[in-house]
């Protein structure tokens, strides 16, 4: 979580950084600051709690002339947000600043320290050490002296640190947690996200943990903690800076809904070959993979979701025990994991820190870890021996849409070319799943054409006391995520559940105030699920179903109902959740709900 933006080169920096900053707000918004070096030799500090917007109307008509400078938007965790809270934080000096995204465990201990030598700390944060430790070892060479500072520091941290009086110059390192390095012409950036300074160079390195980066205006310098040069590729970020502008739409979220068919599309892109679902990708594990005997499943929150649809596959695919774990949890109760199990780590960003740490577990036990990611160069593509990417193209809200989809997507063609190295998936049933996912985003599309009816029952809706969402079978990851959108943007209560478990003890929130949303698709256990809604509707609750196109039974017993077209059962989870995903939006908006910035939450969760 949070933002970091440098700057250094010929361009005034306080417009570059602060475009970055609203470019990076996703990542965090409960306060913003930028530091300068200017023209005159001066460090210029400026901060504010709220939104980058309140910072920028602090600064009136604009920041000084520099030609560096570093910026940051935080999502708190030590610290309150305040305007002391905020970063960037200075040393005693006022000539060293620093921006920080992560979490400095042992923070208290350097603070009593540095205390009782003399400094003085001002605010509430663990960031604030940072800067009196590189204080202290400062001797006239800024990278030594953070390096020298980054020894004393347990934790996850990606920093940016910049001195008045090497005014050219910026020092970033990374562990545990997101920076890059933007390679321009005569001039360089920092930022923990591409999206940050795509607008300005598509050329980044992408640091390794334990990477510490140097960068003045026509060089980059990367080098290890103890200061050997390292040799870290360029990369080139395949993605513009449009793709992460709004194009009109109200919100960015909205966006990213009506993006679904064709982020499905590139998803699939060079994954369907024939009749058969192959991905190269992991063509230099295939040797281990036949050796499997059991599969486990690793991510958090909506990729955890995801993931669900991935074990069910890969146990009925493949006839191993196959499971999905919330990965904070993964490390704490661990199964038995060795060379035999095969762990798909499941993380948008790449940078879950709890994810991260689970798959590394794996690593050490000496299991196949494979990671499935949204972005190329991300920390979970260091701790996997293979990487499949969903190809989705940057998602700005901060809550999951078109990702969500992709993820499912992804790992229903995992799962299947997995099952057809094994031999274990008839040439008949790879067959049908090529043809139903070739028909996916035509489909998705057809679901999103529906956009106008689902928010005029969103606005009959949108005054709910709260939610009850059940699914059964592929129906029950839809409900999941269908509730936590809800919850994630509209503020109001909802509760997912595998419909089965409704009578013991949920039902009892059901009543007119409190309707009951069933995923009710076809599939093997649509009788089941019906059972359940009639459960729920002989309370009084209204009902909102999810089904699948001539449907008539459904008609009859829903008060209101979305209707998708009909798929394969594992891919049904796909077009189930695009109508909740738009139900949660337009209950959300017109509630005033700010859809794309929900309070309290950020895009990517890099602290554990």
């Amino acid at each position: 979580m949070c933002g970091i933006v440098g700057y250094t080169g010929p361009r005034d920096a306080g417009p570059v950084l602060l475009d970055g900053l609203r470019r990076l707000e996703y990542r965090g918004y409960d306060s913003a600051g930028i530091a300068l070096v200017t023209e005159d030799g001066d460090l210029f500090v400026e901060k504010r709690a709220g939104k980058v917007a309140v910072l920028t109307d602090a600064l009136g008509g604009g920041p000084p002339t520099a030609g560096v400078g570093l910026g940051h938007t935080r999502w708190a965790t030590h610290g309150r947000p305040s305007d002391l809270n905020a970063h960037p934080h200075s040393d005693c000096s006022g000539r060293i600043t620093v921006v920080h995204n992560g979490i400095v465990e042992n923070f208290r201990e350097l603070r009593d320290e540095l205390v009782a030598g003399g400094h003085t700390l001002r605010s509430e944060t663990d960031t604030e050490v940072v800067a009196h430790l590189v204080e202290d070892a400062y001797e006239g060479d800024l990278a030594a002296a953070v390096r020298a500072a980054l020894g004393r520091l347990q934790g996850a941290y990606a920093l940016v640190v910049m001195h008045r009086d090497e005014p050219d110059r910026l020092v970033g390192a990374r562990l545990n947690a997101p920076l890059i390095v933007g390679v321009g012409d005569g001039e360089s950036f920092l930022a923990s996200d591409a999206a940050a300074i795509v607008a300005y160079t598509k050329r980044v390195i992408f640091l390794a943990d334990g990477d510490v980066a140097d960068i003045r205006p026509g060089s980059a310098v990367v080098t290890d903690r103890s200061g050997a040069v390292l040799d870290r590729p360029i990369d080139e970020i395949q993605w513009s800076a449009e793709a992460a502008e709004k194009g009109g739409y109200a919100h960015f979220m909205l966006k990213e809904i009506h993006e679904q068919p064709a982020a499905l599309t590139a998803a699939m892109t060079g994954r369907l070959r024939g009749d058969a679902v192959c991905l190269e990708e992991l063509d230099p594990i295939a040797k281990r993979l036949a050796g499997i005997d059991r599969v486990e499943m690793i991510a958090c929150g909506t990729a955890y979701y995801a993931s669900l649809v991935g074990a069910a596959l890969f146990q009925e695919w493949l006839g191993v025990p196959a499971r999905s774990t919330v990965a904070s949890e993964f490390r704490y109760s661990p199964p038995p994991i060795d060379a035999r199990t095969l762990v798909i780590a499941v993380t948008q960003s790449g940078e879950t820190a709890d994810t991260i740490a689970a798959a590394r577990l794996a690593g050490d036990r000496g299991a196949i870890v494979v990671a499935l990611t949204n972005t190329v160069g991300s920390a979970i593509t260091r701790e996997s021996h293979a990487s499949v990417f969903l190809q989705a193209g940057p998602e700005v809200a901060v809550a999951a849409t078109k990702t969500f989809v992709t993820q499912v997507a992804t790992v229903v063609m995992l799962a299947a070319d997995v099952a057809r190295r094994l031999g274990r998936l008839p040439a008949e049933k790879d067959r049908e799943l090529v043809e139903a996912l070739r028909r996916l985003p035509s489909q998705a599309a057809r679901t999103i054409e529906k956009a106008a009816s689902i928010e005029e029952v969103a606005g009959r809706y949108a005054s709910a006391a709260g939610y009850m969402y059940i699914g059964r079978s592929f129906g029950y990851p839809a409900a999941l995520e269908g509730a936590l959108k809800i919850k994630e943007i509209s503020y109001l209560h909802a509760e997912g559940y595998a419909a089965g478990e409704l009578k013991h003890g949920p039902i009892s929130l059901l009543d007119p105030e409190v309707p009951l949303v069933a995923v009710a698709t076809r599939s093997a256990v649509y009788e089941k699920l019906i059972s359940n809604l009639m459960e729920g509707k002989a309370r009084d609750a209204r009902v909102l179903a999810v089904a699948t196109e001539g449907d008539t039974q459904i008609e009859r017993l829903a008060t209101d109902v979305f209707w998708v077209p009909d798929t394969l059962e594992p891919l049904s989870t796909i077009l189930a959740v695009i109508p909740l995903q738009l139900f949660a939006y337009y209950v959300a908006v017109k509630r005033g709900r700010d859809v794309d910035q929900p309070r309290n939450l950020a895009k990517s969760v890099t602290v554990e």
